[in-house]
């Protein structure tokens, strides 16, 4: 499905946006024009933490400061949802580092879905969204939760409704993107801003990497056994982002009931993959897996030590490799407070805190 407005194609990959199409469409004799001078956003760059690569920003989508602004007003905006009582925040949560506490969330009709809430961490650096990879860019992410029945549940028309209806909305949708009338490119575009904004890097290990700050021999021991075969968890995330870019099956579900990526592409060689989450801010984003099974840092080690189905269906054979003593790292109790010790450092405390990321109204 192809949206065409100001000589700009977005292709969007997802069968839940259907009513998309009607949502930018408007004559133009009908629309009236905002009363605002004519302006320019201001360009925001954004020095990123000692250690964090550079800040990847699409050239259709530069960060500008009022976008930023709008993105963030629009993450906190429960009129985007059906009763207005849920907006995006509502399911990532700063103090859980963004994440839901929740296995699984709840959606406005009382349902919910299947897949636990990824962490809105470092996002500006993945290749791809949501658990299953379909969505490509940030912008494609952002437009799928208010029509999903199982979160918002609004029908992008509904939605642009309510915006358009707003005269501030849309003063400053004109001064960042320079229309008249709010459509849901724009509102992905905005969105989009914000959390590409979003960026963890101040936690007890940039600080130690830093020389700023020292690991204790139990946290250094850690580290030793991420780094190392020993644990083998730097395969699949990589410092310094500690997040994957391939997807891959960890043999966390034996038999194959949620297809992952495969349900997305239909390939065999792709059921039960998923996109490795980040581990940064860790300890804060409990449930932890695609299917939110385990409640402790404890509970997700001890599955890499000996609970993985090393005979699943497209188990990535860095599992096999790793779990080399029948399915079992065989790892020793101190071992494996070590390994979560080390991933407590992970925890950047100032990121939760940001004001910058919190909602605006309060």
């Amino acid at each position: 499905m192809l949206l065409i407005r100001n000589k700009t194609v977005l292709i969007l990959s997802l069968s839940a946006l259907t009513g998309l199409s009607t949502s930018c469409k408007h004559d133009p004799k009908e629309i009236p024009e905002v009363g605002i001078e004519k302006a320019e956003p201001t360009p925001l760059i954004i020095e990123v933490p000692q250690g964090i690569p550079p800040l990847p920003v699409p050239e259709e989508n530069p960060l500008t400061i009022e976008g930023v602004a709008l993105g963030r007003k629009l993450f906190y905006d429960e009129r985007l949802s059906k009763d207005q009582t849920q907006s995006c925040a509502s399911c990532h949560i700063d103090e859980h580092g963004y994440a839901d506490s929740n296995r699984f969330s709840i959606g406005v009709e009382g349902l919910s879905g299947s897949r636990n809430a990824m962490a809105i961490t470092n996002l500006a650096y993945a290749p791809g969204f949501f658990w299953d990879g379909r969505a490509k860019t940030l912008e494609i992410q952002a437009l799928e939760p208010v029509p999903n029945p199982l979160e918002m549940n609004l029908s992008w028309p509904v939605a642009l409704e309510r915006l358009n209806a707003d005269e501030k909305y849309r003063e400053e949708f004109k001064l960042v993107f320079g229309v008249d009338w709010i459509d849901s490119i724009d509102v992905a575009k905005a969105i989009a801003q914000f959390e590409r904004t979003m960026i963890s890097g101040n936690s007890k290990y940039d600080k130690f990497k830093r020389g700023q700050a020292e690991f204790t021999p139990l946290e250094l021991e850690g580290l030793d056994l991420f780094r190392t075969e020993s644990a083998d968890c730097f395969h699949c995330h990589a410092e310094p982002l500690f997040m994957g870019f391939e997807y891959l099956s960890n043999g966390v579900q034996g038999e194959i009931t949620d297809l992952g990526l495969g349900g997305i592409t239909g390939r065999p060689q792709d059921m039960g993959l998923f996109k490795p989450p980040t581990l940064r801010n860790i300890e804060y984003t409990a449930p932890y897996m695609h299917d939110g099974r385990f409640n402790t840092l404890e509970e997700v080690v001890e599955f890499y030590n000996s609970g993985v189905h090393v005979d699943e269906v497209n188990v990535s054979p860095l599992m096999k490799k790793s779990n080399r003593f029948n399915g079992d790292l065989d790892l020793t109790p101190r071992q494996k407070e070590a390994l979560v010790a080390f991933l407590k450092t992970l925890s950047d405390e100032d990121f939760i805190k940001n004001p910058d990321f919190q909602d605006p109204d309060k």
